[in-house]
């Protein structure tokens, strides 16, 4: 994906919760990314993402991404069912921006469903910079080497990487698509800190990236 210069785009590389980061610039250094998971804090349909357990009963809202748009979930679960409830919110928010910036609408109520706090406001800035640019993307994402931790009952950090390379700029208006070689840039290192809410749902709070980190390079 080209890594193009948004307007907005470094201020809040940082927070942008999926592979659009990739049409940006940059990302947090490492350092940061190692604040949040300690923090004591939070087409394809949702099935997309990993799902919840069979218990949950969680009213949840309906996202359909273009068919031409995919979320691939590595490997997304762990075996243990609190764990794997928090993976499956935490990948929903993923796809839950994809949606919004697929519909070129900053205000997608899906965003404020799973990301609440910074995670919230950067994440609907960061919809509006692709508006304002007339951008949107076509192809997959793949997530891959999730891992969870628990901070009691109600919080957790997750970490994971994106790999971005099959993902492409694609004009709004006239959709032509810009492919461009993949290359280092083109994985990202996510740290996410997540909060349970009133009525079950895992929400990220705060997110930091890292392009290029080698913790997901080939």
């Amino acid at each position: 994906m080209k890594r193009r210069t948004l307007p907005v785009a470094a201020a809040f590389a940082a927070t942008a919760a999926l592979l659009l980061t990739a049409c940006g610039s940059g990302g947090d250094s490492s350092k940061d990314n190692d604040k949040i998971a300690g923090a004591d804090d939070g087409g394809t349909k949702t099935s997309a993402s990993p799902s919840a357990s069979a218990s949950d009963d969680v009213d949840r809202p309906d996202i359909t991404l273009p068919s031409d748009v995919k979320d691939d979930f590595e490997s997304w679960k762990t075996g243990d069912t609190t764990k794997d409830a928090v993976l499956a919110d935490a990948g929903r928010a993923q796809t839950a921006t994809n949606y919004a910036i697929t519909k070129g609408n900053p205000d997608e109520p899906a965003l404020a469903f799973y990301r609440q706090g910074d995670a919230l406001v950067s994440g609907a800035q960061w919809v509006k910079s692709f508006v304002d640019a007339g951008i949107t993307y076509t192809g997959t994402v793949r997530y891959f080497d999730a891992n969870v931790v628990l901070y009691g009952k109600a919080s957790a950090g997750v970490t994971f990487c994106t790999d971005e390379s099959k993902a492409f700029n694609k004009n709004r208006k006239t959709e032509k698509v810009d492919r461009t070689a993949p290359d280092n840039d083109s994985y990202v290192y996510y740290n996410t800190h997540l909060k349970k809410n009133k009525d079950g749902v895992w929400q990220t709070t705060e997110l930091v990236s890292d392009r290029g980190n080698k913790k997901c390079t080939p």
